[in-house]
């Protein structure tokens, strides 16, 4: 089975693993020329001190690197609070995030190629200690992302979602 050429624009979120080393991520995909596209340039092209947008890149050493295809573009929501918070990004968080790009061009979700892009936009618990943790919670956040992105949510969890609305609740909202 092929990868879906029409992925441009669709978007998604996906949580992996547990506090502390938890991983959240919201994905959007694009296809190169369009203006969905142009958007994940621009954010490429515009760093702000403490969220410095990676191309991810894999290999054993600097000099070995390799752009990961699909081409992903990695980017933190909230700035480290530490050297140790930057190496959970550019290290453990980028090697999930790949291998989660990979799980899905594995399962015929992306394709390998430079027609399609990714964006990822990563939040890592700010208590994370654990790398080896938090790359298999970006994978699995990441690889739940892609999937709900390209396959769409289930119809009756849409349902299910605007029938409980006056009862929904989020970790960061107090509130009654």
């Amino acid at each position: 089975m092929a990868a879906p050429t029409d992925i441009d624009g669709r978007i998604a979120q996906g949580w992996g693993g547990a506090k502390p080393n938890g991983v959240h991520v919201n994905v959007i995909l694009a296809r190169r020329g369009s203006p969905t596209a142009a958007t994940m340039i621009t954010a490429f092209t515009t760093p702000s001190v403490g969220f410095t947008p990676i191309l991810v890149s894999i290999g054993v050493d600097q000099p070995s690197y390799e752009t990961l295809n699909p081409p992903t573009v990695l980017l933190n929501k909230s700035a480290p609070a530490d050297a140790f918070g930057e190496t959970l990004i550019f290290g453990a968080a980028q090697v999930g995030v790949a291998q989660g790009v990979l799980d899905s061009v594995a399962a015929d979700l992306l394709e390998a190629d430079q027609e399609s892009l990714v964006f990822v936009s990563l939040w890592i618990d700010p208590d994370a200690r654990e790398e080896t943790a938090v790359r298999h919670s970006a994978r699995q956040a990441v690889a739940a992302a892609v999937r709900e992105a390209v396959q769409g949510r289930d119809p009756a969890a849409n349902r299910a979602l605007v029938e409980s609305r006056e009862t929904i609740r989020h970790p960061f909202y107090g509130g009654n």
